[in-house]
């Protein structure tokens, strides 16, 4: 059996997901994400791989039986599991089964397993076998019958070697996902590669779901999707701000695509189905653990070119990503907010130690995770006023003049510190403009309209700053 099929359409997103169990105590704040920063876009996605796998095919496809023993796999091995991901490599999707399946290892790989542990924490490779043998036993795993039970809710696996893998993927090593469940009508693959991550607190503040709706909905307008892990606060605001975009957004659970944690987000995750996709590397019917929400992370960070923590704690799930993003090169940036904020005392605390990039707007992002030199963010400036344009000479002339009653040219030009007839020159110049005006007692700057230093800058902006050719005012 190949792969399932997509939805039909965005208007039919599938059927509703069913709601998750409750955790035993407090889940982790998921925070959670396209293509490596090194230049996605033109890495191919070409079959390489362990014995066993997309080689093994002359057209570079995915041989049905590595599919299926990738599937029963999923039910045997903890997800990010490096031994699984090295046993694959070594054997093969089928031999990894066989191997895991009867709990006996090849003697080859255990004995290159002791040649890489860690000095003084062996791997107890008789226990993880034993522990395969003993799912297998209990849970008997029917990949054809997952398969069969996952298409018929619109759900696809795609694995290494599918041209919808996204091969950025492959950074996390041995702990890279055996496949992912795919729910929605966008390609995984192609709305990764120009993505970033926006992660943050669950329990958000206002200014924070603001900010990280407005980053996603403006990353969307630049062409950019959003990766995150559908959780309450930031990460439902940055799915929400995409959406609002029109721009496709990447849900990645920690539980099966049909199951729906938060439940409350059934309705935004039915949303990202018709516009994007929602991912999983659990099989369906897994429900989350504290655990998975970290282990989940590591793809989050892995997807995207890099990752953005809007709000975060001192202790947050957010930060365990933002790890993951440090640990893959990926760029890390970081909103600052409120030196009062706790749910900010995580950002800030990155930016203090140099690990992330302070980053307020989607321009500032994609200049780092875009093209070099082609994706720059503007400087912000302030608005350019007409004093702004004035010569240091006029400036300081115009600087002399009261504001109430009036001073005579003479006095200007004392005050000022030129000579007088350079005073009067620049005095004709700022009355054409419309700085000053004529009183009873000499100069004084113009009563109607913004005038002096402290409460404006001159005329309208529309108006010609004086030139050097006014006509000079009679003294």
């Amino acid at each position: 059996m190949g792969s399932a099929e997509r939805p039909r359409s965005p208007a039919d997103p599938g059927p509703r997901c069913r709601p998750a169990g409750r955790l035993d105590g407090p889940d982790a704040p998921p925070d959670a994400t396209d293509a490596r920063p090194d230049g996605p876009d033109a890495r191919p996605d070409g079959p390489a791989g362990p014995p066993g796998g997309p080689a093994d095919r002359p057209d570079g496809t995915v041989p049905e039986e590595d599919r299926l023993a990738r599937v029963a796999l999923m039910r045997l091995a903890d997800a990010g599991d490096p031994v699984m991901g090295r046993l694959i490599a070594h054997s093969g999707p089928r031999g990894a089964l066989e191997q895991a399946s009867r709990g006996r290892l090849d003697g080859d790989f255990v004995r290159r397993e002791r040649e890489v542990a860690a000095p003084g924490r062996p791997a107890d490779l008789d226990r993880l076998a034993a522990a395969w043998a003993a799912r297998y036993a209990a849970l008997k795993p029917d990949p054809a019958a997952d398969l069969a039970r996952a298409a018929e809710r619109g759900t696809r696996l795609v694995i290494p070697g599918d041209p919808e893998w996204p091969t950025q993927l492959d950074d996390l090593g041995d702990s890279r996902p055996l496949g992912l469940w795919v729910e929605g009508t966008a390609d995984l693959r192609l709305t990764c590669l120009r993505s970033v991550s926006i992660v943050g607190a669950r329990a958000a503040t206002p200014y924070g779901t603001q900010t990280a709706a407005e980053l996603a909905a403006d990353l969307g307008s630049l062409g950019w999707s959003v990766v995150s892990g559908g959780a309450y606060g930031i990460d439902g605001a940055a799915h929400r701000g995409a959406l609002a975009a029109g721009a496709p957004t990447v849900v990645v659970l920690a539980c099966g695509t049909d199951v729906c944690y938060p439940s409350a987000h059934e309705d935004l995750f039915r949303a990202v189905r018709s516009q994007g996709v929602v991912v999983s590397e659990w099989p369906p019917g897994a429900h989350p653990t504290r655990l998975r929400f970290l282990v989940r992370n590591r793809v989050i960070a892995a997807l995207s070119r890099g990752t953005v923590v809007v709000q975060a704690a001192a202790r947050s799930g957010a930060l365990n990503t933002a790890g993951h993003a440090l640990e893959l090169n990926r760029h890390l940036m970081a909103v600052p907010g409120p030196i009062t904020s706790e749910v900010s005392m995580g950002c800030h605390l990155l930016i203090r130690q140099g690990k992330a990039v302070c980053v307020t707007s989607a321009r500032e992002i994609v200049e780092l995770v875009g093209s070099i030199g082609a994706d720059l963010a503007p400087e912000p400036r302030g608005p350019v006023l007409p004093r702004d344009l004035l010569d240091d000479e006029t400036r300081r002339v115009l600087e002399a003049v009261p504001a109430r009653g009036g001073m005579g040219p003479a006095a200007i030009a004392v005050a000022a510190g030129v000579d007088l007839p350079t005073a009067l020159a620049a005095l004709g110049r700022l009355a054409v403009a419309g700085f000053i005006e004529r009183c009873a007692k000499g100069w004084r700057l113009r009563r109607d309209g913004e005038r002096s230093p402290g409460h404006g800058d001159g005329p309208a902006a529309g108006d010609r700053p004086p030139g050097r050719d006014a006509p000079r005012s009679p003294g």
